[in-house]
């Protein structure tokens, strides 16, 4: 029986060693410095942005999400971004924001954030959200001025005006850089484009079909 808990123990013990060790090696490093403003001209890969030799307060500024920016375009929807390459301060710091601009009727096309999950706050107007599981989901509301709401990292997700009057609304996200993949312009407007088989066979549409939206979204047969 003791010789049981003594391995009971032992088993415990290296779980838990296990789990320390992968915990340690998948999550992101601790900072070793108190700053790394990014260096943005340095030639250097890495994962993230080498370090800048001196920095000054305005590369941890921006006034960029104060005001509302022109909505006059296809889609009615304009994003002004807050992120490492707007504020060179964010390297290594795992967070940014965005502002978005809805015209009535505005869209922001269904897309993704790879690196990220997104929290928005709506500033003012009404906007239809949502987001779908791996699972093919809706997970869809309506919310209003005031209201907070949540993408999960990594999947699809949407947001539309449709009111008669302006929306907007600030997101923040919990990477420096959590980057965006519109699904309609990933596809349709890729450069090498995807092959017309590809497409074609994925949407059930016709080759001629394929070059329309093609088209309109910039890409080449």
């Amino acid at each position: 029986m003791a010789a049981a808990g003594k391995l009971s123990v032992s088993v415990v013990a290296i779980m838990v060693f296990i789990a320390t060790i992968s915990s340690s090696v998948s999550a992101d490093p601790d900072m070793l410095q108190d700053v790394c403003v990014a260096d943005l001209n340095n030639a250097v890969k890495m994962n993230g942005f080498a370090c800048k030799a001196n920095f000054s307060p305005s590369d941890f500024f921006s006034s960029g999400l104060a005001m509302p920016m022109p909505t006059y375009n296809m889609l009615g929807f304009t994003v002004t971004p807050a992120n490492v390459m707007q504020i060179p301060g964010l390297n290594t710091l795992g967070v940014s924001m965005a502002r978005a601009d809805f015209a009535p009727g505005g869209l922001n096309p269904p897309h993704t954030h790879p690196r990220a999950t997104e929290i928005i706050f709506v500033l003012y107007g009404e906007l239809d959200v949502g987001f779908i599981t791996t699972t093919n989901v809706l997970v869809s509301m309506t919310i209003k001025q005031g209201d907070v709401f949540t993408f999960p990292k990594g999947l699809v997700h949407f947001q539309m005006n449709n009111g008669k009057e302006p929306a907007a609304f600030i997101a923040a996200f919990n990477s420096q850089n959590p980057g965006v993949q519109a699904i309609a312009a990933t596809l349709f407007a890729a450069m090498p484009p995807v092959s017309n088989s590809v497409l074609s066979k994925a949407f059930q549409i016709s080759y001629q079909e394929v070059d329309e939206i093609k088209s309109k979204l910039g890409g080449k047969p």
